[in-house]
């Protein structure tokens, strides 16, 4: 069965793609309607979630997280319905030391949802923390965040913004790799052409670059649908977005060449060389450039800005964007394949046309 990898190919993208659409995203909190309070007053905090299933006060634990070692309860006032609840706290008026930051996190335990947290939820205002004691801080902040619990099945990670658009993970980034690893194939088909001259190479670099070039179109676009929901409009003049698109318009220069020519061995021998300087070109623009802390960028993974990993990736994640990337990239194997039979029988009928002239 010498096709087998391209059954593997479609599984594999079938598998991503019902997966990656599916699979539910972990309960989270999507907003509170204070983001401020005083130290030492009362707050009544009304909090919004996302694929919650609030059902009963006595189902609900809930907590304002100061630091790794201190938090205060909170009492479960009313549960208005499965995505709302509302929550009364008393904030201390005293601290066991003065922290850097006043961001107090809001963390609920739900015995079916499992325990989710809203970094920064509540700001304390620095003018009203006057008093500063080690014991009586302890004492006030005593709150103990302890058991608890997991929520069952299989989930995405909530990740506040990205929302529902981290599936996106899936189809935007597999389709990237999936690009570079043609191009680089292409590159190292150029390679062997110079080295042997056989015309089998010049149309295998032309039939990877060509798929190639479609996939990172593809990536630019779905990129861009991303970036509308995220950014709040799809190009932002972002240096990983601008460099991506000198990296696509190269690689359209490639196919511009290459009908600049009407010998087909000078017409292989230049797009080749150009076709290495060209790989060459795309390491710095997507690796190097955009990850230079002098160049302010909103992609994740670029100048100071943290990539996806831990939450934003998980482990349920890897099991559907790893399988995803190896899905584009036979898929795009198996389209260069027959980009490069087409390119051998259209040569093979334009030589037979010459010899019949």
């Amino acid at each position: 069965m010498t096709h087998w990898w391209k059954i593997l190919a479609l599984l594999l993208l079938g598998y991503s793609l019902v997966a990656g659409m599916l699979i539910p995203l972990k309960p989270g909190i999507l907003s509170i309607d204070q983001t401020t309070a005083d130290a030492g007053s009362q707050v009544r905090l009304t909090v919004t979630g996302y694929n919650t299933s609030f059902s009963d006060a006595e189902s609900l634990r809930v907590w304002l997280k100061f630091d790794d070692r201190f938090a205060v309860s909170g009492d479960i006032v009313e549960v208005v319905g499965p995505r709302t609840v509302v929550l009364d706290f008393t904030i201390p008026g005293v601290f066991p030391y003065r922290p850097d930051a006043l961001d107090l996190s809001l963390v609920i335990d739900h015995p079916v949802d499992g325990a989710f947290v809203m970094p920064g939820a509540l700001f304390i205002r620095p003018s009203s923390v006057t008093e500063i004691d080690e014991s009586a801080g302890a004492e006030a902040w005593n709150g103990q965040i302890s058991n608890l619990h997991d929520r069952q099945g299989i989930s995405f990670p909530f990740r506040s913004i990205l929302y529902e658009t981290i599936r996106n993970t899936f189809y935007h980034v597999p389709l990237w790799f999936a690009m570079i690893a043609l191009l680089a194939a292409s590159m190292g088909h150029s390679v062997k052409y110079l080295r042997g001259f056989d015309a089998h190479h010049d149309r295998r670099a032309a039939a990877l670059a060509q798929v190639g070039l479609l996939f990172g179109i593809l990536g630019l676009v779905t990129g861009a649908i991303w970036a509308n929901y995220s950014w709040g409009k799809p190009w932002s003049n972002d240096i990983k977005q601008l460099v991506s698109a000198i990296a696509l318009l190269i690689y359209l220069a490639y196919f511009v060449l290459r009908m600049a020519f009407d010998s087909p061995e000078q017409r292989a021998r230049v797009s080749a060389v150009f076709n290495i300087f060209a790989f060459a070109a795309l390491i710095p623009l997507l690796f190097v450039i955009p990850r230079l802390n002098a160049i302010d960028s909103l992609h994740p993974g670029n100048a100071g800005n943290p990539g996806f990993g831990g939450e934003d990736l998980d482990n349920t994640m890897r099991l559907v964007f790893y399988p995803a990337i190896i899905g584009w990239i036979l898929l795009g194997l198996w389209m260069a394949g027959l980009s490069a039979r087409y390119f051998a029988v259209r040569d093979r009928l334009l030589d037979e046309g010459e010899h019949n002239d």
